[in-house]
């Protein structure tokens, strides 16, 4: 019996160290197939060499595999590219691209003859996007030269991604808008850092258009333009605990540009603060546009110096409005809970196209000027509602 216990134990000591070792293969083996760094894919990281085409192989090889996978753009380096396009179906699960390192855009000169976007993502769904890395637009060299009529390119877009989740990046200086996403659904942008000269033409944080059920929360945006800016065919896009400023507020639109037919519909801003931005709680849609903006609130806003802090503009863009002329519907709108200081008498203007915006709200609002000079005041126009606690008075809604 003894003798027998002694053999047991004298096969297993030549045998584990066999199996410990195939585990450890086996896991060597698992994490270079799932997990693909563009360094081993000849990215150089040097900030001066094109790496568009490591990007490539990399994302390629992770993109066609199954399961989860991972795509690491490496701490310590930093990686020029151009027009990067990554895209789907994938056959993995899900994707992770861990920004690390530093990613960056060429200069204007360099930068090619596609001037939409430094990188494209589309039609890939389950994408993780996070990593506490950067990525530098190189914005200045445009800004100069390209005036706000010159077409210039987006920093990050996203089209066609369905369960997307992007968080702790810092973004930087994008020669147009910073984000802009289309066509998503279920999309999630949080702890994110967005800054660009205040003076920075059409710099928007976010540009979101024809995408449902995408949340904005806990982020830093100082930009040049909108922080946020809703677009034709959004729904349900929930904005919480932002801080926007310098910059153009939290907008809906501009809608019905051009005669479109446009609609937006639940939007919800709670918890945000602007400050020394040109807007705060801005709907902004041009003459002679159709369709509606419905179900929108902004609720528990801090303002500082902020200019327009409450605006409905139905004659945006016009030098000289014609209240003959309708625009897109506007209704229920509830503005709640604002605190704080507007940079001048412009506290709360409703200014509404003939065929009226209804069932506005206004309530629990006290605003003054940062003007001792100047008192806060409020103007409307075609606007009906109703108003509870509200400083400045706002006598001129109507029932």
């Amino acid at each position: 019996m003894q003798g027998g216990v002694i053999a047991c134990i004298l096969i297993l000591s030549f045998v584990s160290p066999c199996l410990c070792l195939n585990k450890w293969n086996f896991v060597l083996e698992a994490n270079e197939s799932t997990y693909h760094n563009v360094i081993n894919y000849e990215a150089k990281g040097d900030a001066k060499s094109d790496n568009s085409n490591a990007f490539l192989s990399a994302w390629k090889k992770a993109c066609e595999a199954e399961g989860k996978q991972t795509l690491v753009i490496p701490n310590g380096k930093v990686f020029m590219v151009k027009n990067l396009e990554l895209n789907g179906p994938c056959k993995a699960s899900s994707i992770h691209i861990q920004i690390l390192g530093k990613i960056v855009a060429p200069s204007m000169d360099q930068w090619g003859s596609d001037k939409t976007h430094l990188i494209a993502i589309s039609k890939v769904n389950s994408l993780t996007i996070d990593g506490g890395g950067q990525i530098e637009g190189n914005g200045q060299t445009w800004w100069e030269k390209c005036n706000k009529n010159c077409p210039r390119p987006r920093l990050v877009q996203f089209r066609f991604c369905n369960d997307l989740s992007v968080s702790s990046l810092h973004m930087s200086n994008s020669p147009g808008a910073h984000i802009s996403i289309n066509n998503c659904e279920n999309a999630k942008f949080f702890n994110m850092n967005i800054n660009a000269p205040g003076d920075s033409p059409n710099t928007d944080a976010y540009d979101i258009s024809s995408s449902k059920n995408v949340v904005f929360e806990d982020s830093t945006l100082a930009i040049g333009d909108d922080c946020i800016a809703v677009n034709a065919g959004s729904s349900f896009i929930y904005a919480n605990r932002l801080k926007c400023g310098p910059g153009h507020g939290i907008s809906i639109g501009s809608l019905g540009k051009n005669n479109a037919h446009e609609t937006v519909e639940e939007v919800h801003v709670k918890d945000c603060t602007f400050i020394g931005t040109k807007n705060g709680a801005r709907i902004k849609t041009w003459e002679g546009g159709s369709g509606y903006v419905r179900k929108i609130s902004y609720e528990n806003i801090k303002l500082e110096n902020t200019r327009n802090p409450i605006l409905i503009d139905q004659h945006y863009s016009t030098k000289n409005p014609n209240n003959g002329v309708t625009s897109l519907e506007i209704s229920d709108v509830t503005f709640k809970g604002f605190k704080g200081t507007s940079a001048d008498e412009k506290a709360i203007t409703l200014n509404c196209s003939s065929n009226g915006c209804f069932n506005i709200k206004l309530d629990q609002i006290n605003i003054v000027s940062s003007n001792p000079q100047k008192k806060a005041q409020a103007s409307c126009s075609n606007a009906h509602g109703i108003v509870g606690q509200v400083i400045p008075d706002v006598p001129c809604m109507l029932k």
